[in-house]
Parts: C-alpha cells; structure tokens; sequence
C-alpha cells in the first residue's frame, strides 16, 4: 500500500487529520503526521507516527488570534518554528506517495511547493460565512493545479460554490471530527435537563474560560438546582488536574468535592453542583440538552451531533466575541449567543437567561429540535465522513 503524509495546521485540523489517518491505516496505508502548529497530541494518541519534533505555543497555533496573540507568537518565535517545518516538510517529501492536507492556505501553498500529488480538506474553508468563499491568495491557484487530485470540502454548500469556482469536482463525504462523537458512548444518568459546559481545552485560556462559566452558573436561580431538575456536567480536559481545579474554584467560591470510586468530583457552592466529567466529552455531548460552549471544534461537533449551542465570548487569544461571531455564521441558527456588554456580569446574567430559556425550549419545542435535525446534516454531515474520505483516497492511488 501506499506511503502518505499528513500535513495539517491547528489543534482542530490534528484532531481530524488524525481520525482521518486512522481510516486509512485501516486500509492498510503507511501514515505519518507532520503537524505545522502545536505538538500534535492527537496524532500520537492515535498511534500516527510524528516527523520531527513539535512544540506547543500559548495561543494554540495559527487562525484566530487577538493582536496581543500575534506579538506573543513572535516573542515566543512561532514564525520561525513555521518555518522550520516548512523546510521539514521540502526536504522529506519525496519519501511519500500523497500527502494530505487537513486545513488552510498554509498547508496548501506548503503541499503545493512539495511537487508531489495532493488530496486536501479544506475544514477552515466555508461560504456560510458570506456566501461565496474568497480563498485567499495563493489557495485558488494551487488547487486548480494538477498536482491537487482531491479536494475535500467541510459542507455541501462550500463543495457547491468551490465546484464553480474551480471548474473542477469539489466534493463533500462528511467530516471526520464526527465519527468519533455520533459513535455509541456512554451515556449519563438520566435527567429531567442536562447543561453541558464546555471551555475549551488549551491553557491559560482553559482557566479564564471556566471562571466566566462558574460564574454563569452563579447566576442561574437556585430554584433550577432542584434534585433532578437540572444537572451540569463539565466536560474537562486532563491538562487541568484536581489541585488546579481546585485553587481556581476556590478562588470564587466553589469548593472540590472528590468521590471515592468511579464516582466524578463535583464543584459546590451554596446549593449548586456540577459534575466534573474527565475523559468524558463525548458522553457529555451525548447527553446533555444544551452546551454552554467555549471552544471551536467542540461547538461544531455539538451542531452536528443536532445540540443547540450557546456561545459565552471570552478574551481569547482564540475564543474572542470576534470568532464567536464568525462561529454563528459558520454554524447557523442553532447557536445562539446572549445580546449583552462584551464583558461583565451583565453578560453572565443575560447569558444564564438565555440558558434557561433554550433548555425549556430543548425539551419542550420540536420546531427547535426539527431545525437542530437540519443544520446538522447541512453543515457537518453524516456520519462515517473519515471513511469515506479514505475510500476516495485509496481510489485516487490505485488509479496513479
């Protein structure tokens, strides 16, 4: 079988490019990962072997970044890891018989330079943000060229547009960071209604993140707290242990109650109670009615797996009310972000209103639930993306 490298640029773009590469080892491809930002953690999760050595800078890698993220990008000398991976990159390229690009102009230009044949997954790429896509220069010119066998779109809409656009097939099969979400996961108790917190998962941002949602949840009437009534889960990720969790809750008046046995810590304060669900995401979205969401890829996988999203803006460097906004146009309706100050407990306030408000609705209004149906095969499609991208691929090499 063949030997293929993955080149992608950004935690989410690692996350599918992985998923993806699982798909095609099990069609018996040699995979290896070349991820241009961040140290690729989903790669070597996934058994997918790294080129070279990566390191991870505090704004999370390139795409939506505050000014003050882009300064702290060149102190930290990001441009010029970039670039040393770029020469990475020309100098082993010859070893593979396709390399995959999962996410922007950046790996594209960079795969294009390769001279070797490339399929690509345009996931930063849609034209639900305004309706024609205009891929900056020089994306365009490289994917008309012969060397791009595939080009892979994250929606129907974009497959359209860029089909046109291009004067060649653009094609949309779902998308990878799917399978693993809308696959069978364990389900939590049972619960009258369910809010699902999510902060993202990249640090220091992960703390600042978590404090504006405790202090969201402060604000939700205690008469919602009742036994059985409302429960909330937080989705954490381990980079944040107990003793961390700890200091910070208790900073705002929350306390950490570990449990003996399997049984999840939970954070308390005067009659309120979250459960803190570690290793526990995919069951978090599985089953809670609505998600307070902070993060990226996670609010796409909500909208796809038919979840109302409720977006909390925070100060970045990537989570910004800029990239919220852009967010809701990428993922339409059923994202829903309270009209209030960018910043202070009016906000929290208008946000824990709007929470009750949509977990009434989630329960109780189909015509919600029916659009939730919609927007999510509309925007991130049906299920099995990862092997059906893998199948078009292993087709492209056997044809070469």
């Amino acid at each position: 079988m063949a030997r293929l490298l993955l080149l992608s640029n950004g935690h989410g773009e690692d996350l599918s490019g992985a998923l993806l590469g699982q798909a095609l080892k099990a069609q018996g491809h040699s995979v290896e990962a070349l991820p241009l930002v961040g140290r690729g953690n989903p790669y070597s999760e996934a058994a997918i072997p790294l080129v070279g050595r990566t390191r991870e800078f505090s704004t999370g890698g390139l795409g939506y970044t505050t000014f003050r993220g882009r300064l702290t990008e060149l102190i930290q000398g990001q441009v010029i890891y970039l670039l040393s991976r770029l020469l990475r990159l020309l100098r082993n390229a010859g070893r593979y018989d396709l390399v995959v690009v999962i996410g922007d102009v950046i790996p594209v230009m960079a795969a294009w330079l390769c001279h070797r044949p490339v399929a690509t997954y345009l996931v930063a790429y849609s034209s639900h943000y305004e309706g024609r896509l205009r891929l900056p220069w020089p994306c365009g010119s490289c994917l008309k060229s012969q060397r791009f066998k595939a080009v892979f779109s994250r929606d129907a809409l974009t497959a359209l547009d860029l089909s046109e656009q291009l004067k060649r097939e653009v094609v949309f099969v779902g998308n990878p960071f799917m399978d693993s979400v809308l696959s069978t996961s364990q389900r939590l108790p049972y619960a009258k209604r369910r809010l699902g917190l999510l902060p993202g998962s990249r640090r220091p941002e992960l703390e600042h993140n978590l404090l504006l949602l405790l202090g969201v949840i402060d604000q939700i009437p205690l008469s919602q707290h009742r036994p059985g009534e409302l429960e909330i889960d937080l989705a954490l990720v381990g980079a944040l242990g107990d003793d961390p969790l700890h200091n910070l809750a208790q900073s705002h008046g929350w306390s950490l109650v570990r449990e003996q046995g399997s049984s999840p810590a939970r954070l308390e304060k005067d009659g309120r109670q979250i459960q803190v669900r570690r290793q526990g995401f995919n069951s978090v979205l599985l089953g809670s009615d609505l998600l307070l969401c902070m993060a990226g890829t996670a609010a796409e996988q909500a909208v796809g797996m038919a979840k109302p999203v409720l977006q909390l803006p925070g100060q970045g460097p990537q989570f910004t009310a800029g990239f919220a906004e852009a967010q809701r146009r990428l993922l339409g309706p059923t994202v829903f972000c309270a009209a209030a100050p960018d910043e202070g407990e009016q906000r929290l306030k208008a946000t824990a209103k709007l929470a009750v408000e949509l977990l009434e609705r989630s329960v109780n209004d189909p015509d919600l639930r029916r659009d939730c149906r919609e927007q999510a095969m509309q925007r991130l499609g049906p299920q099995g993306g990862g092997s059906k991208m893998a199948d078009w691929i292993s087709g492209l090499l056997e044809k070469s």
